[in-house]
């Protein structure tokens, strides 16, 4: 796949190519998502294609859920016309969007078994795994391991893949939690590969391109009168490439000069990258020793997201999905500031700081139902 040719655009604004393709790629998939949603409104009425309440939903109507068709096709596009590098060098990483994309319309247009979409997960990850070679090879001294078999590196980056497509999914239960997660979450990798060298600018475009998209959708998310939710097929595609976006990080440390010495270094890269999305994983963890501890299936829904908590304190969907995503901001804040100190430490630091923030609300909640007995 080959790019579009900026030169004669560049030397006329006089602006560097790159910045030219960051510019044009978050404009471009910006105008795209929000000219293209108020049609995909239209439709979904027109052919009653709406996500109806359910009993643990927090929505009360009917609702247009196919967003994420507007998410995909413009993030798409734009970065394989501004980061075409990705495409050429990890030849399924677009194949395996495209499978997301059609398991995740399936689902959203005519609901698609839970075992439909988990097959289809693990073949998008082997596919990026093995076929790319996007994959987590190193835990850099975690638990005292290091380099990892090939074989146990293809089976944990599945099972990271499948765990973060899911905690994406999982916390799209409000209007623009997931979405504000997603843009903190490109805004803190943009940040690290920036810092990280000029190799690293296609993925600042993909982020941008991902952020420009995202806040077309959320004017719309938040709207009372033209309301959409992304979706299965927007939750598991931005998961998707999150994910891809934090093993890409992690094997930037594998890189090595000739005589050996590596490129660049810092053991705690893995607590960084948990730190940057502590919130879905943290969320997605908690609800599942929840639900065990009760004795129920881990895979049940049900209302003990962190969400579901700060709802009950009487807060609207904005005002959660402000707070939580500042909640992931301050993790994300104290894991670079603490980037240096030992790993063990620094991942410790970054979990109890999203278990206390995940059960804060509750914490609150029975506070407030005590002052109002007394």
């Amino acid at each position: 796949m080959e790019g579009f040719d900026i030169r004669s655009i560049k030397d006329f604004l006089g602006i560097d190519s790159f910045y030219l393709k960051c510019i044009i790629g978050f404009l471009g998939s910006f105008l795209l998502t929000y000219v293209s949603i108020p049609k995909i409104i239209r439709v979904s009425y027109k052919k009653n294609l709406m996500a109806t309440p359910k009993e643990r939903s927090s929505h009360i109507r009917e609702t247009p859920n196919l967003g994420g068709i507007s998410i995909f096709y413009s993030v798409t596009f734009m970065s394989s016309i501004c980061a075409y590098e990705l495409f050429s060098s990890y030849i399924f990483l677009f194949s395996a969007i495209i499978v997301l994309f059609f398991i995740g319309l399936m689902d959203d247009i005519l609901v698609v078994s839970p075992n439909k979409k988990f097959y289809a997960q693990i073949v998008t990850a082997l596919m990026i795994s093995v076929g790319s070679n996007v994959r987590i090879g190193h835990f850099f001294g975690i638990f005292g391991i290091n380099l990892l078999p090939y074989w146990f590196s293809i089976l944990f980056t599945v099972i990271v893949f499948i765990f973060l497509i899911n905690a994406f999914n999982l916390i799209d239960g409000i209007d623009g939690l997931a979405s504000g997660i997603a843009i903190l979450v490109c805004g803190a990798f943009i940040v690290t590969f920036w810092r990280l060298g000029a190799i690293n600018h296609p993925m600042i475009v993909l982020s941008l391109t991902i952020i420009g998209s995202l806040l077309a959708f959320i004017r719309f998310n938040f709207s009372k009168k033209y309301k959409i939710f992304m979706g299965d097929t927007g939750s598991m595609i931005i998961g998707f490439l999150l994910s891809f976006m934090g093993i890409k990080f992690l094997n930037l440390f594998l890189l090595q000069y000739p005589y050996g010495a590596p490129v660049y270094w810092i053991q705690t890269a893995p607590a960084i990258v948990i730190a940057i999305l502590i919130i879905p994983i943290i969320d997605t963890l908690g609800v599942f020793v929840i639900r065990l501890f009760k004795g129920h299936s881990p895979f049940k829904a049900d209302k003990n997201h962190m969400h579901h908590r700060y709802l009950r304190l009487g807060l609207s969907h904005k005002q959660v999905s402000i707070i939580i995503v500042f909640e992931n901001a301050i993790v994300i804040l104290v894991a670079y500031f603490l980037r240096h100190i030992e790993v063990h430490l620094l991942l410790a630091i970054i979990l109890s700081l999203g278990i206390i923030f995940s059960f804060l609300p509750l914490l609150l909640y029975k506070k407030i139902n005590l002052i109002k007995s007394d």
